[in-house]
């Protein structure tokens, strides 16, 4: 059928104050992508819960795995996360086909960098051992990545999905199929690690097989909705998937690999942390990880709003309306800066409860974790603000295509500036663990000001990115 081009967002009247009204239309977009965000963690944090309970060792080796899974799909979905301000930009603009044209490079981006991730992470144990971790936790790392592997096509799939129904002013859809999904991952994860409801006890095999399996039908799920409902099917993301786009194709790797390399970089260093706590121990391990589960729970608004920063900031520039565009920017910065404020303090409060979440008192090194992972909770308080920040000023900077100098505020303030910081305090300086988290501490704090220069020195300039053409 002939394509039909939908109606562009209206614009809301403003009464004179268009900074109340940008911050509606960014909360209105912003709040199911940040529940969405919050549904992903919430499986994650099901996973760590459950897996806890197998003990220590099982919970360290398995989050080996995980973080060594994390380097690649944090690479394969920055490449793709492209996606979602070149679409944002053709909608403002009103070009649909380019939207579909965007998408549907951005699946065949993803078939291109993930596969190539799952044939390396078949060999993660030859990693551990490289990297001299704890021999005990190597054969339950080996198993939780046997499984696990196998759910990155599909879940960087689902984001590129994510970021179609959110630049189209849609995010709803992508929730109502996350929302679903969490449920179904939590029973999955309950009948194969622990064998109930007649099914094997699989353990760490079996919270791989549910994570993949979850993946797989959420893609499907939000495959089905932008097929088949209106205004999605409009778009007919899927006709004619083969038919090559080499312009946008080159676009994505353009403005999408320096973001990877940002995302890897920032994802890396707080990754690759585990590795050096892990010459500490099993039991620092288990502790770095209970602690990392608050902060991820907490950047899911702040990366959440820098999505929907991106989206908005996007549409304006599609709009030619350089004003729009940065005032969408800041007032997002604004909102997470409000949020992560109150999160730091609510921290300081729940340091005891919320690590007991993940470990019981009666679980052997119990009095040994939980301790250590209180004391990096408090670590996690302070930089609250710097991450929400960095994460959501860069965002805004997406939505302009502005992606290169972030990626070296990143090299220097991670790799150089963090990087230092935490291998000093944490080997010389005797602090071990706590030494590294202070890392955290400065290289987050120092980064949010020069992204939040960076963002302030192109609103100067008025800066706009060229568009994508028919």
């Amino acid at each position: 059928m002939a394509f039909q081009t939908p109606p562009p967002p209206a614009a809301e009247p403003t009464d004179g104050f268009p900074w109340r009204t940008e911050f509606r239309r960014l909360c209105r977009l912003a709040a199911p992508i940040v529940a969405t965000q919050v549904a992903w963690v919430a499986m994650l944090t099901t996973d760590t819960a459950m897996i806890g309970r197998l003990g220590a060792e099982p919970l360290a080796g398995a989050s080996f795995s995980l973080m060594a899974f994390f380097i690649g799909y944090m690479f394969c979905f920055g490449v793709t996360m492209s996606t979602a301000g070149l679409a944002a930009q053709a909608y403002g603009a009103r070009r649909p086909r380019i939207v579909r044209r965007v998408i549907r490079q951005g699946l065949w981006v993803t078939i291109l960098t993930t596969l190539p991730f799952v044939a390396a992470f078949s060999q993660v144990e030859t990693l551990l051992v490289w990297t001299g971790q704890p021999p005990e936790t190597l054969p339950h790392a080996a198993a939780y990545m046997s499984t696990l592997m196998w759910s990155l096509p599909m879940g960087v799939a689902f984001a590129v999905l994510r970021n179609f129904v959110a630049a189209v002013d849609r995010p709803q859809a992508a929730l109502w199929v996350m929302a679903a999904g969490v449920p179904v991952n939590a029973l999955l994860d309950y009948a194969l690690i622990f064998g109930n409801f007649g099914l094997p006890r699989l353990e760490l095999v079996g919270a791989g097989i549910a994570t993949t399996t979850v993946n797989v039908l959420m893609v499907l799920a939000l495959a089905a909705l932008i097929q088949w409902r209106r205004p999605f099917n409009k778009y007919q993301v899927f006709a004619r998937f083969w038919r090559p786009d080499w312009q946008i194709f080159r676009r994505i790797f353009a403005v999408g690999m320096p973001i990877a390399v940002m995302t890897v970089l920032e994802g890396g260093f707080f990754i690759s942390a585990i590795f050096v706590i892990g010459q500490f121990g099993a039991v620092a391990v288990a502790a770095h990880i209970i602690a990392l589960q608050m902060p991820h729970l907490t950047f899911m608004i702040p990366m959440g709003m820098s999505q929907a920063a991106t989206v908005r900031v996007g549409q304006m520039a599609g709009r030619r309306d350089a004003v729009g565009a940065y005032r969408a920017g800041w007032t997002a910065v604004a909102v997470t800066t409000a949020f992560m404020a109150v999160m730091t303090v609510v921290i300081v409060f729940i340091t005891g409860p919320f690590s007991r979440i993940f470990m019981d008192v009666d679980t052997p090194d119990a009095d040994q974790v939980l301790p250590l992972a209180q004391s990096l909770l408090l670590l996690a308080a302070l930089f609250q603000l710097g991450d929400g920040v960095q994460a959501v000023a860069a965002g805004a900077l997406r939505g302009v295509n502005d992606t290169k100098v972030p990626m070296l505020n990143a090299v220097v303030t991670f790799w150089g500036l963090g990087a230092a910081v935490s291998l000093g305090l944490g080997f010389p300086g005797g602090m071990e663990t706590q030494g590294v988290w202070v890392g955290f501490v400065v290289s987050l704090t120092v980064v949010a000001l020069l992204q939040a220069w960076r963002l302030r020195s192109l609103q100067r300039k008025a800066y706009l990115p060229d568009l994508v053409g028919d």
